[in-house]
């Protein structure tokens, strides 16, 4: 018995006749008795009585081809649950992304992405920039938001947002007076920095330099724009932070002004190398660009 004898089989049982079945599955008539005849010596019974010139199909023969259906429907359901896992994974979309975005723009994401595929499930992490690089590399994340001071070989990415940092100070500072902030009222300020590995604290030293104006106090360093913001907010500092970064923070006890010349947060959206994107990946890149 093999799965072409069953489709002829099927196709006789359906079309009621040989030569229509025939027909149907674009073979000799003579092609299709064969083939019956072959599958009944291999079950040990007759499917079909030959009467009157006409094919009936014996009980024996109508029993097995209710299993043929019930098997059909089987494969019908695995094709269906192949295209589902073809497309939307296992309903499960692994997320990571730096602290800048952590709080505006990728929540905004998961609510869109939620009401898309309420079925799927999103873990989310943030991390370090160079860290979801390195898993976004190694596959255990499907999708990543890093700053763009990552190093972008092994994995496939594109420029995603790229903001004006504004200057942010606690609640009385006497920055707090002027309409924008410069590089020389900044000289000397105690100041919340990130890191100077961090690709927008190195263009905000030079824009520093580039003025001649003396570097500000730095008293804190960090990685992580949400540590920046709760440091403006007791009163540690000035610091610089991404618009995005500061709208999931309270901002009740934080001034913001513009910062001249400008200071820009560039991000990027990076995938796994030589992988697919499923329909599940797509869509919430599709809601990431929408909240933007």
């Amino acid at each position: 018995m093999n799965s072409r004898q069953i489709e002829v089989f099927a196709a006789v049982m359906k079309a009621g006749t040989v030569s229509r079945a025939a027909e149907i599955l674009g073979v000799t008539q003579p092609g299709v008795s064969r083939l019956i005849a072959e599958l009944e010596r291999s079950l040990g019974f007759a499917l079909f009585d030959r009467v009157r010139n006409r094919i009936v199909p014996t009980p024996e023969g109508r029993t097995f081809f209710a299993e043929v259906e019930a098997n059909f429907r089987g494969m019908d359901r695995l094709r269906a649950g192949a295209a589902r896992i073809r497309d939307y994974g296992a309903g499960q979309l692994r997320v990571a992304t730096l602290s800048a975005l952590s709080s505006s723009i990728v929540p905004n994401a998961v609510l869109r992405f939620r009401s898309l595929r309420p079925d799927a499930t999103v873990t989310l992490m943030v991390l370090p920039s160079r860290d979801v690089r390195d898993g976004v590399a190694s596959g255990i994340y499907d999708i990543g938001l890093a700053a763009d001071e990552i190093d972008v070989t092994g994995v496939v990415h594109q420029p995603f947002v790229q903001p004006r940092a504004l200057c942010a100070m606690p609640l009385g500072h006497p920055l707090a007076e002027r309409e924008s902030i410069g590089p020389h009222d900044l000289s000397g300020v105690d100041f919340v920095a990130y890191v100077p590995e961090d690709r927008a604290r190195q263009r905000f030293d030079m824009i520093m330099s580039e003025a001649g104006a003396p570097p500000p106090r730095v008293v804190v360093e960090t990685i992580y724009a949400a540590t920046v913001c709760a440091l403006v907010a007791q009163g540690v500092g000035v610091g610089l932070v991404s618009p995005y970064a500061i709208a999931g923070h309270d901002q009740s006890r934080i001034v913001l002004r513009p910062f001249e010349p400008a200071v820009q947060s560039r991000s990027f959206l990076i995938l796994p190398p030589d992988r697919p994107k499923s329909q599940l990946v797509r869509d919430f890149i599709d809601c990431l660009m929408a909240a933007r």
